[in-house]
Formats: structure tokens, sequence, C-alpha cells
């Protein structure tokens, strides 16, 4: 099995028999980065700042260590039928252990913006959400970059609900 392309140029694809219709565009893989975050540094600002200087437009992160006490955690809106949406917002209760994944795709200026989910666990709990507000690393932070070279993709903000959502197109 060979992992050098993703599905990511931007066609129209109707699949599975006709019962889905999709976007999606095309890239191949291209360069691969490992990165150590250290204690206290804010995971998006590390990785945002480090695209950026690399001239990662697009990308795939992993992020596995340890997240620190009074972390902001997305977890949710407060209710999903209000447009725009008002996040719900977790602080974590102590040191977790962690790991994430999320896409990197640049915005309507160009830069490079990161969208991760995370899982954070201490103890018997666990709290998932996005890290976007501020998820400081603890001790440990380790970062995968998967760069997707040639890929069309971009994030726009949408003007209902305020995200900056994917447009493959």
């Amino acid at each position: 099995m060979r992992f050098n392309s993703f599905i990511l140029d931007y066609h129209r694809l109707n699949a599975l028999g006709g019962s889905v219709d999709l976007d999606y565009a095309e890239a191949n893989l291209g360069r691969v980065f490992i990165l150590r975050l250290c204690q206290g540094e804010h995971i998006h600002e590390v990785i945002e700042k480090f695209a950026s200087g690399k001239k990662i437009l697009s990308g795939l992160c992993f992020f596995l260590g340890g997240a620190e006490d009074k972390s902001k955690v997305v977890v949710g809106p407060k209710d999903g039928a209000v447009l725009p949406p008002e996040p719900m917002v977790t602080l974590l209760k102590g040191v977790h252990e962690a790991c994430g994944v999320g896409t990197l795709f640049p915005d309507e200026k160009g830069k490079p913006k990161l969208h991760m989910h995370a899982s954070f666990g201490r103890n018997d709990t666990a709290v998932t959400g996005c890290v976007r507000l501020g998820v400081d690393v603890w001790q440990i932070g380790e970062i995968v970059i998967l760069e997707l070279a040639g890929a069309s993709a971009r994030r726009a903000k949408d003007d209902v609900t305020g995200f900056e959502l994917l447009e493959v197109g």
C-alpha cells in the first residue's frame, strides 16, 4: 500500500453508489517535521509560528504529551441551535495526559491556521475539545507535522457561524 498521496485537489465526487456527495481536493505528501515543545508553550501558537517560518501552508498535525493545569479547552457550543455559537470553555484541573490531531490550512490572508482537537485525561476523568484558546504543554510536547504539498484547500470565515471553515474549491 502506498501513502504518498492524500485526496485533497478540488473535485465533486458522487461516492458509494450515488448516496454521498462531497467536495475534495488532492495533494501530495511533502516534508515531515518532528517538534519538541517545552514547558508552558501554547500548542497552536508554536505550530502556527513554526509552519509560517518553514512555509508550510497545509498539513496534518499530531500531538502527544502533557497539558498544563488551567489550560483552556473549548468543549462545545452552549446551545447548538444558536448561531453564531457561544463556546463552552473548560479549564483543566491539574496536569493531564494528552493526545490530539489537527489540520493546518491557510486562512484568507495566507497564514497557516491550526484546527486541532485533543483528548485530555487525568485519573478517571477525560475532556475532549479544541486547543485554540490556550492549551499549554506540561513538560512533554511532541508534534509531528505531515506537510500536504500542492493542496488547494484554505480556511475562510463563515459569517453565520463565525468559524474559519475549510474550503476545498
